[in-house]
């Protein structure tokens, strides 16, 4: 798909070569000097008059006119080097993929060099450009007759350097690896939950499994029963669909310890039970999956880059309808854990699934806890749109998830969970655990339940309820599932640190 070469020179037959200007216009690198001398200084004067713009994210196309063999240059601005971010370059170089796109060319050349600077390493660049690629030219195809397959046309993708080739060959596919599982979590949380169920999700799982060389455990509904998981199937108990205990580990290490469990909400569609959602709330619904996604999203990456790290990947899914069947509020069910919970809202099942889920993790060895969910709409309240939330147990775990978080653009901020707090979700006079003591610090009682199970277990909890999806399209990002987590937790895994 992707190939590299040393060099360029005037009479290389390149249908579009991409390559980043920065202000002022005395700085070009990589290959632009040679470029502009062979045009005769008609690009640094293109550059001084603004006709061709080193604004940030700003894209100028310009045809040779046969002064060189290359047809036709994109530009991206990257603006003052000292000021360049890594999410401004991203962004940049994601609208000149998409031009390529609205060009319906088949092939792109990249000086990555030029794309380089204080901020940006050329290994960083590399691992980027894969990323940037995969990202900005993904789309959800749907299911119109009218539809043509969408994906990019792009076969061919070049780089250009003068630098290490197979560092940055390592890190162009490391990129890719990245931004295919992104938009593979992506594609699952666009789906409807009249084809993505708890069986289909269990399908996707078991593929993954078949490919990477996973070890694969899919509990039907009579082995939960026989196991005890009281809380996903009270949640299951409206629904003709059968819930799925996904399990997925593996084994970087030789001994099975210090094993990180990444857990996942798969709640396939949430109606809120017989605590109805209104209608406006319940369209949309279907991305109540999205750390589902997530947790099956890194565990590609994961088996596709092998770090040397054990993981047990965990998934509680069902979804939750009304029907006879249905549990109510009042009902008081016992989770995997013993722990009884009286149900007070049956739209909070999240957390409910997560109980199993996290109890289930331990069983299989976890010594460390990621849990991820759309849990609560208090934390879009909170934070917004663009942040997820994040509480924990335990300081020095949380750090190394932050960490993943920044080296990845996926945001996060701390919320606590108080004694105070944990005291509200075990307010039940009738069992251990209230599933919902109030609307009041929404975002904070449905993750000290869940820490509840996590018990001394280091534990991170990850409400997404604001960022697995976006409604307005940008650089990176078309409407629909964002796929947020994903990169984290395998970033996490990879760096890792008892």
């Amino acid at each position: 798909m992707f190939s590299m070469q040393n060099q360029w020179n005037s009479e290389s037959e390149i249908e579009c070569l991409i390559v980043g200007v920065y202000h002022p216009s005395t700085m070009l690198k990589g290959i632009l000097p040679a470029c502009n001398a062979a045009m005769n200084d008609d690009l640094i004067e293109l550059i001084k008059s603004g006709d061709i713009s080193t604004t940030k994210k700003a894209i100028t196309t310009i045809p040779t006119l046969g002064k060189v063999k290359t047809k036709r240059i994109i530009f991206v601005g990257l603006g003052r080097e000292s000021q360049l971010t890594e999410e401004s370059w991203k962004e940049g170089v994601a609208r000149a993929f998409r031009k390529v796109k609205d060009l319906r060319l088949s092939s792109i050349t990249v000086d990555i060099d030029s794309l380089t600077g204080s901020s940006i390493t050329f290994e960083r660049a590399a691992a980027l450009l894969g990323e940037v690629y995969m990202l900005s030219l993904y789309t959800f195809d749907g299911y119109k007759q009218s539809n043509k397959k969408s994906s990019s046309s792009i076969d061919q993708f070049n780089i250009i350097s003068n630098e290490n080739h197979q560092e940055i060959h390592n890190q162009l596919k490391k990129g890719f690896v990245y931004g295919k599982a992104t938009n593979f979590a992506r594609t699952l949380v666009n789906l409807p939950p009249n084809i993505l169920t708890a069986t289909t999700l269990s399908q996707y799982a078991e593929d993954l499994s078949k490919r990477y060389g996973f070890e694969l455990e899919v509990l039907n509904k009579e082995e939960m029963q026989n196991l005890g998981m009281g809380a996903l199937l009270a949640v299951n108990q409206g629904s003709v669909e059968p819930p799925a205990m996904i399990v997925l580990k593996y084994q970087g290490k030789p001994e099975w310890k210090d094993v990180i469990g990444l857990v996942g909400k798969g709640i396939t569609y949430d109606t809120g039970g017989y605590s109805l959602k209104p209608r406006e709330s319940m369209v949309g619904m279907k991305s109540d999956m999205g750390g589902a996604a997530a947790v099956l999203g890194a565990m590609e990456i994961i088996g596709e880059l092998k770090p040397e790290q054990n993981v047990v990947a965990v998934i509680a899914s069902t979804d939750n309808m009304v029907s006879a069947t249905a549990m109510k509020p009042d009902d008081v069910i016992t989770s995997l854990s013993g722990k009884t919970i009286e149900v007070l809202n049956t739209d909070a099942e999240g957390r409910l699934v997560l109980a199993d889920a996290v109890t289930y993790a331990k069983h299989h060895g976890a010594s460390y806890l990621v849990d991820i969910a759309t849990l609560t709409g208090g934390v879009v309240v909170a934070l917004g749109n663009e942040m997820t939330g994040v509480f924990t147990n335990n300081q020095s775990f949380l750090k190394q998830v932050q960490d993943a978080s920044e080296k990845t653009g996926e945001p996060m901020w701390q919320l606590p969970i108080t004694a105070k707090d944990r005291d509200r979700v075990k307010s039940s006079k009738i069992a251990d655990l209230n599933n919902s003591p109030g609307r009041d610090g929404h975002a904070i009682m449905g993750a000290a339940f869940v820490g509840e199970f996590a018990e001394d277990t280091p534990w991170v909890h990850l409400d997404i309820a604001g960022t697995a999806t976006v409604k307005k399209p940008s650089e990176l990002q078309t409407y629909g599932g964002t796929g947020v987590m994903t990169k984290t937790l395998a970033q996490l895994v990879q760096d890792f640190k008892k």
